[in-house]
């Protein structure tokens, strides 16, 4: 156990392991736009959209437990004490979280919204250390959040759709989604040092999936044209889901919070790049997402050498 501990807190390992949960992230946002492309469901159609979130995240969480199980050698099943965990985590991190970013998003532009959630690091290292004291705030954390934040700006603000207009149901609902995913980074360290984290990240992601789905048809969503290639690319989504948040997880067992959460403003990064390359977007990218990547690894590198430092 010690071993392993040791190892998931390694400098190489926690940056390939968080790297690579991004770069699944990222590669959601142009795959999400390509499902509903294949699954004909229109940009305004919030309740289809919620409906398709809430099969894909269903869909995770049975992956999740499925793939965990076959390593672990047995069914990950909750001990009846684990139950009040999985159903706090699934609320926070699946149903409000999405709930308040999907009805957010279909009242705000793509621009604030990315901004805004780039503010979910932040949140998440403030909550850690002022609310829970799992860590302490430092100086050389803020520095590092501000300059990977300001990245995350600068990688959108390449086009339209930034200005100082607020809507408490597009830009405040996005914000209450960066609010729900910093309190569940919190709760998953803090219940990972009971409980397999793979465990939770699965039947989380199986209740929540259940309750967004449930809430979708409720709202009106329905998916009417389903293909082969659309089963496909749900099937992908369930899997950078399943496979990204629970080696999150793992990653936020062993680790700070901070030293972790900090990689969350390489998503909007990933997600341009990636949009440019499967989308065709290829004129987001330029200098500008140059320098945002620069500002962003410089912001990770200085949270990540004053915490080895402090160590």
């Amino acid at each position: 156990m010690k071993e392993k501990e040791q190892f998931m807190q390694k400098t190489v390992v926690v940056w390939f392991g968080a790297l690579l949960c991004c770069a699944l992230w990222g590669s959601a946002f142009p795959c999400i736009k390509i499902g509903y492309r294949l699954f004909a469901i229109a940009g305004e159609d919030t309740a289809a959209q919620i409906l398709f979130a809430g099969c894909r995240f269903a869909l995770a969480g049975v992956l999740t437990i499925l793939i965990g199980s076959a390593l672990n050698r047995q069914l990950l099943l909750p001990k009846k004490s684990a139950w009040g965990k999985v159903l706090k985590l699934s609320m926070l991190q699946t149903v409000a979280q999405y709930l308040f970013f999907y009805i957010g998003l279909a009242n705000t532009t793509g621009v604030k919204a990315s901004i805004i959630e780039g503010v979910n690091v932040f949140i998440a290292i403030l909550v850690a250390s002022l609310l829970f004291h799992q860590e302490k705030l430092t100086a050389a954390k803020i520095i590092g959040c501000v300059i990977g934040f300001a990245g995350v700006v600068l990688v959108n603000v390449t086009g339209n759709g930034l200005d100082l207009n607020f809507n408490f149901g597009g830009e405040g609902f996005i914000f209450l989604s960066t609010i729900a995913y910093a309190f569940s980074s919190v709760f998953l360290k803090r219940y990972s040092k009971e409980e397999n984290p793979v465990l939770l990240s699965g039947w989380q992601f199986l209740v929540g999936g259940l309750i967004m789905t449930a809430c979708g048809l409720a709202f009106g969503g329905r998916l009417t044209e389903v293909t082969a290639s659309g089963l496909a690319m749900l099937i992908y989504l369930a899997l950078v889901s399943a496979v990204a948040y629970s080696l999150w997880g793992i990653l936020l067992k062993y680790n700070p919070i901070s030293k972790v959460a900090v990689f969350g403003f390489m998503n909007p990064v990933f997600g341009v790049i990636l949009s440019a390359i499967l989308l065709k977007e290829s004129s987001s990218v330029g200098m500008m997402c140059v320098a945002a990547l620069a500002l962003v690894c410089v912001g990770i590198y200085i949270v990540n050498r004053k915490e080895n430092e402090a160590e």
